[in-house]
Protein backbone atom coordinates (compact mmCIF):
# COMPACT_ATOMS: atom_id res chain seq x y z
CA UNK A 1 0.00 0.00 0.00
CA UNK A 2 1.54 3.38 -0.64
CA UNK A 3 1.14 6.85 0.66
CA UNK A 4 0.61 9.72 -1.37
CA UNK A 5 1.52 13.23 -0.17
CA UNK A 6 -1.61 14.15 -0.08
CA UNK A 7 -3.59 10.96 1.35
CA UNK A 8 0.00 11.76 4.14
CA UNK A 9 -1.54 15.47 4.97
CA UNK A 10 -4.60 14.03 6.13
CA UNK A 11 -3.59 11.39 8.23
CA UNK A 12 -4.43 12.32 11.91
CA UNK A 13 -1.62 12.95 13.88
CA UNK A 14 -2.21 9.79 15.79
CA UNK A 15 -1.66 7.34 12.59
CA UNK A 16 1.45 5.29 12.17
CA UNK A 17 3.09 5.33 9.29
CA UNK A 18 5.94 2.37 8.00
CA UNK A 19 9.28 3.24 6.19
CA UNK A 20 8.05 2.02 2.93
CA UNK A 21 5.38 4.83 2.80
CA UNK A 22 7.54 7.72 4.04
CA UNK A 23 10.76 7.17 2.01
CA UNK A 24 11.23 7.31 -1.91
CA UNK A 25 11.60 3.54 -3.52
CA UNK A 26 14.10 3.24 -6.62
CA UNK A 27 11.36 0.57 -7.82
CA UNK A 28 8.65 3.43 -7.66
CA UNK A 29 10.38 6.86 -8.57
CA UNK A 30 6.78 7.95 -9.99
CA UNK A 31 5.24 7.60 -6.46
CA UNK A 32 6.00 10.59 -4.13
CA UNK A 33 6.61 10.31 -0.95
CA UNK A 34 6.61 13.04 1.90
CA UNK A 35 10.25 12.56 2.96
CA UNK A 36 13.03 13.07 -0.36
CA UNK A 37 15.60 10.65 0.56
CA UNK A 38 16.03 6.87 1.01
CA UNK A 39 15.33 4.34 3.55
CA UNK A 40 19.47 4.19 4.30
CA UNK A 41 19.41 8.04 4.56
CA UNK A 42 16.14 7.66 6.81
CA UNK A 43 17.90 5.18 8.77
CA UNK A 44 21.05 7.06 9.51
CA UNK A 45 19.13 10.20 10.76
CA UNK A 46 17.06 8.22 13.23
CA UNK A 47 20.69 6.54 14.63
CA UNK A 48 22.26 10.42 14.56
CA UNK A 49 19.59 11.22 16.36
CA UNK A 50 18.13 13.52 13.55
CA UNK A 51 14.93 12.01 12.98
CA UNK A 52 12.28 11.16 15.49
CA UNK A 53 12.77 7.40 16.67
CA UNK A 54 10.21 4.46 15.48
CA UNK A 55 7.68 2.97 17.80
CA UNK A 56 7.86 -0.99 17.54
CA UNK A 57 4.18 -2.11 16.79
CA UNK A 58 5.33 -5.69 17.03
CA UNK A 59 7.72 -7.91 16.50
CA UNK A 60 8.50 -7.28 13.05
CA UNK A 61 6.55 -4.01 12.67
CA UNK A 62 7.96 -0.76 13.36
CA UNK A 63 6.98 2.91 12.30
CA UNK A 64 6.21 6.13 12.94
CA UNK A 65 3.69 8.48 13.98
CA UNK A 66 2.55 11.13 11.09
CA UNK A 67 2.53 13.82 13.91
CA UNK A 68 6.14 13.66 14.22
CA UNK A 69 6.85 12.86 10.74
CA UNK A 70 4.82 16.53 10.01
CA UNK A 71 6.62 17.91 13.02
CA UNK A 72 10.16 17.11 11.69
CA UNK A 73 9.37 17.97 7.97
CA UNK A 74 7.83 21.60 9.79
CA UNK A 75 10.95 22.30 11.50
CA UNK A 76 13.18 21.49 8.64
CA UNK A 77 11.46 23.28 6.19
CA UNK A 78 11.04 26.55 8.35
CA UNK A 79 15.27 26.42 8.04
CA UNK A 80 15.41 25.96 4.62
Amino acid sequence: MSIHIATFDKLPDSAFIREAQLVQSPKRPDNPAPLPFSAPTLWRKVKAGTFPKPHRLSERVTAWKVGDVRAWINQHTADA
